[in-house]
């Protein structure tokens, strides 16, 4: 969340306190009730019994970061950084810096590497194995719930919002976690029919959200909840509040507020004349980031604000789940979260005024410091130069997985599974080991290239990669210090096998080699025919482009193009990863045309500003099916986009590894002619993905049995190799596959 205003100063809080107690002490009876369970810490009464979120910790879920190329719709640094431009030292959206070493992928920023020399690289939110691993780290640290923020998906932002929940949905279902949608009215004026809307016609009529075995229920109703009613500064009156939580409610949901500091007064941060409105909800969780910076303060707050809230709602039979705030940007100087002691200190009051559930706030959001995700955990991890908040910023040095550990002993705590303690035992860091070797090596071949993943080892501080030429080495170490899961090799022989191992490296030793794993380079894309006229005539050039996904702005695709009215024409094959109905969309400023299989999907050939379309077919997996991509561009901005989405693929640009070019089988004819000190060989376009090989022997030696592929010759029609008179005889060839 962001933008909550913190309420008003404590002598005021103080006067509000003595108007409210003549009620408190009227609820006398369930106070004596519950004094037993006050003073062993375990939640209390409850108007619910033990679901999803009552007697459970739930964690609030952002999954809002995005990067530009990262498949995503949105196609920005969103949420990276204020707008959405490349993140840079001047350019800034976050307090701390995310630890990068259990992610497969990382974008590259504007800033200058780490302390430590790793890239400086951030995570989309868009990419399944991020969702998969934030899941992950849930399950291995018993976080029971996960609370899924959905702002408005009415406008630009809802294509990427749609599909962060289906991969939250997947994640939850692979890691056997709970998760919920919360809907935020922030800024969004025309939530009374719009949630109505998303919810009837998006969550049960598309994705059909609630009949995953994931999605919490409680009371045997799946929970939504509806954050931002009541505030100051969020739309919404009485009238309107209240029909909206109660058309919910008849929808057979269980419906959580999340609701201003002060909403049982109605005063500070809340509307006034509100009461009514917030005891429609079955569960009331006030917002308390940014409302206190020490143990003090969350002492003051339990005492003045959280226990009349609760004796409120035991009275009520509405169940309550306060906020525990990990730590916040505005705690200064930014010591405050006390290596574990802040965050603990509020589990502590909160169980001890019998709180029926816990929400964390939050899991994964860097814009506020409120995140429990692994972390910087000091300066070497943060781009040289920099100062974002690190784990250390108190003197203790934590791991970076350390507030991950340190919410599930709070669970465990809260659950009663391990005794009830005022203070937190949680290691700062786990005892030191060697890496294990890395599991689960995959490889995925590419156009001259290699993209590895693997699974994290545990403290594992980076990984090295090591390749041979033939299997069981010997291998030869091609990249080191590597802070990703994940390491592309370039610059390779297209059909030629590549045999690699991985190591886990940390200050301790390094791991044994990985199992082996093999892979051969292949020609991936589409093979795009550039033209500097808008009626694909002017050819300039040929080329495999790994997709489409282009935004010139008031540029071209090649110097040697105008900077408008130019074509181009994409042609290859698109294979599907799902036997299901594709939905293909284009993206384009100006003119477009689109042909699958031979049926044309899209036809917008006029003049328009960036405008999707779309169109569907149905695809079986595994098959290569045809596929052309018209496109032209008259004057001004220039964009072109293609992707697709599926009731199991969620909507992103058609990635490289899912296209292929068109390939002629019909021997071409090789040109050649001498430039410089090179020799110029060139072939027909529509044999891009031929190679050319070369043997070079003594001259009157004549041919010989080994042929050596030219780098890079398979993704052009047209390459230089230099003149070497040393050689002797050369001998070319072009040759398929």
């Amino acid at each position: 969340m962001t933008g909550k205003s913190p309420c008003g100063c404590h002598e005021a809080s103080l006067e509000r306190l003595s108007q409210g107690f003549a009620f408190h002490s009227a609820q006398l009876a369930i106070l004596i009730l519950v004094s037993a369970a006050l003073d062993s810490g375990r939640p209390a009464i409850a108007a619910s019994p033990p679901g999803d979120v009552v007697g459970k910790v739930s964690v609030g879920y952002q999954g809002w970061f995005a990067c530009t190329s990262d498949g995503s719709p949105i196609n920005a640094w969103w949420h990276w950084s204020p707008n959405s431009q490349t993140p840079s030292s001047t350019n800034i959206g976050i307090y701390s810096w995310p630890d990068m070493r259990q992610y497969a992928r990382g974008f590259q920023t504007a800033f200058p590497n780490l302390s430590n020399g790793q890239p400086a690289t951030l995570f989309s939110s868009y990419d399944q194995q991020v969702v998969d691993t934030h899941f992950r780290w849930m399950q291995e640290n018993e976080i029971d719930t996960a609370a899924l923020q959905r702002f408005s998906p009415f406008g630009g932002e809802g294509p990427t919002r749609n599909g962060m929940t289906l991969k939250v949905r997947s994640a939850a279902e692979t890691y056997q976690r709970k998760f919920y949608i919360m809907y935020d009215i922030s800024g969004w004026d025309s939530f009374a029919t719009q949630l109505k809307t998303d919810w009837t016609n998006y969550m049960l009529a598309q994705i059909n959200i609630t009949n995953s075995p994931a999605y919490a229920m409680q009371n045997g109703k799946p929970v939504v909840c509806i954050w931002g009613m009541g505030f100051t500064d969020r739309p919404g009156d009485a009238a309107t509040c209240t029909e909206v939580i109660n058309w919910f409610k008849a929808q057979g949901c269980y419906v959580i507020g999340g609701v201003p500091t002060w909403w049982r007064d109605s005063i500070s941060d809340s509307k006034t004349n509100f009461l009514s409105v917030y005891t429609n909800f079955h569960m009331i969780s006030p917002w308390m980031v940014g409302r206190f910076n020490d143990a003090a303060g969350s002492d003051w707050y339990r005492s003045n604000v959280n226990q009349g809230d609760i004796t409120y709602c035991n009275s009520q039979g509405i169940d309550y789940q306060p906020c525990i705030v990990p730590g916040h940007s505005g705690q200064t100087p930014p010591t405050g979260r006390l290596h574990g002691d802040f965050m603990w200190h509020q589990v502590v009051n909160m169980m001890q005024i019998g709180a029926q559930g816990l929400y964390i706030s939050m899991y994964d959001e860097f814009n506020e410091a409120t995140q429990i995700i692994p972390t910087a955990e000091d300066a070497s991890m943060n781009p040289a130069g920099s100062s974002f908040i690190t784990w250390d910023a108190d003197g203790v040095h934590c791991s970076a997985d350390f507030y991950l550990r340190l919410t599930g002993d709070a669970g465990r705590m809260f659950k009663g599974q391990i005794p009830f303690q005022t203070t937190h035992s949680t290691p700062f860091v786990l005892p030191p080991v060697v890496p294990l070797a890395p599991t689960n090596l995959t490889a995925e071949p590419g156009n001259a290239q290699v993209r590895l993943t693997w699974a994290a080892s545990v403290q594992a501080a980076s990984y090295t990669v090591r390749r041979a030429n033939a299997s069981g080495g010997p291998y030869t170490t091609v990249a080191t210090n590597i802070g990703l899961l994940s390491y592309t090799d370039t610059g390779l022989s297209n059909d030629t096998a590549y045999y690699y191992v991985v190591r886990a490296v940390n200050p301790t030793g390094q791991s044994p080699d990985s199992a082996e794993i093999s892979a051969t380079p292949i020609l991936v894309g589409l093979k795009g025919d550039y033209y500097d006229n808008m009626d694909f005539t002017g050819f300039v050039l040929s080329r495999v482009d790994p997709g489409v996904n282009f935004d010139w702005g008031n540029g071209s695709p090649d110097p040697s193009i105008g900077v408008d009215t130019f074509s181009v024409r994409w042609t290859g094959q698109v294979v599907p990863l799902f036997s299901e109905t594709y939905t293909f969309f284009t993206l384009s400023d100006d003119g477009v045309r689109l042909w699958v299989n031979g049926v044309q999907l899209v036809s917008n050939w006029t003049d328009h500003p960036p405008t999707e379309n779309s169109g569907a077919i149905a695809l079986t997996s595994g098959v290569r099916y045809s596929i052309q991509m018209d496109y032209y561009e008259k004057g001004g901005g220039a964009t072109a986009a293609l992707s697709w989405s599926s009731s199991s693929q969620t909507k992103e640009i058609i990635p490289a590894n899912r296209l292929f070019p068109p390939v002629s089988v019909t021997p071409p004819q090789l040109g050649f002619t001498i430039s410089g000190n090179a020799m110029r060989f060139t072939w027909p376009a529509d044999h891009i993905g031929w190679r050319l090989v070369a043997q070079t022997n003594s001259i009157g030696a004549g041919l010989g049995p080994t042929w050596t592929t030219v780098p890079d010759s398979t993704a052009t029609n047209q390459i230089f190799v230099p003149i070497n008179p040393a050689n002797g005889s050369a001998f070319f060839r072009l040759i398929y596959p």
